[in-house]
């Protein structure tokens, strides 16, 4: 019973056996300021990112991808997470400044954690839309899966299960 009087209801399996992780946990995890500026500019009307977003969610190709993905401290604009490709969209602030070397320490990182990044001009997603997401669908399939299907098509074998062997 809790201190109010009302019988307290345990958890489920597995809740409540950790403490709860910042911003989740595992390999894909993202800080509590990378959330918050994911959801900002997920409302944002960035005109390119919005045509790209617009034909993405079709899922072509049968690839998902997902818009302002926050993952550790950075925002990615498109991430293909099974094929592990970052898609950034550069806009003319890219080319200015230290951009051009953020951008590419942002890469790298990326890199290093098993990402293949892919950069588009704002440019020229607005002159030929169709030609940019052919092109992000074609990198993306370059990509080895992160998980493969089995051969056969369904779950492998149990442990212990041995299918080739003669029977005696």
């Amino acid at each position: 019973m809790s201190e109010t009087g009302v019988p307290s209801i345990p958890p489920r399996t597995g809740e409540g056996d950790r403490q709860p992780q910042a911003g989740g946990g595992g390999v894909l995890s993202a800080t509590e300021a990378a959330f918050k500026i994911a959801k900002r500019e997920r409302r944002s009307g960035n005109l390119p990112e919005a045509l790209v977003w617009r034909e993405l969610r079709k899922r072509p190709a049968g690839l998902k991808f997902r818009r302002q993905h926050p993952f550790n401290n950075l925002v990615l604009d498109f991430a293909c997470l099974e094929r592990r490709v970052a898609i950034e969209i550069d806009g003319k602030a890219h080319d200015m400044g230290d951009r051009p070397l953020r951008d590419q320490r942002r890469d790298a990182f990326l890199q290093s954690q098993g990402f293949a990044v892919l950069r588009l001009p704002a440019t020229s997603i607005l002159k030929d839309l169709n030609a940019a997401i052919e092109g992000i669908v074609a990198f993306c399939l370059e990509q080895p899966p992160l998980h493969h299907r089995t051969l056969s098509g369904g779950p492998p074998p149990r442990f212990g299960e041995v299918f080739d062997r003669e029977q005696p």
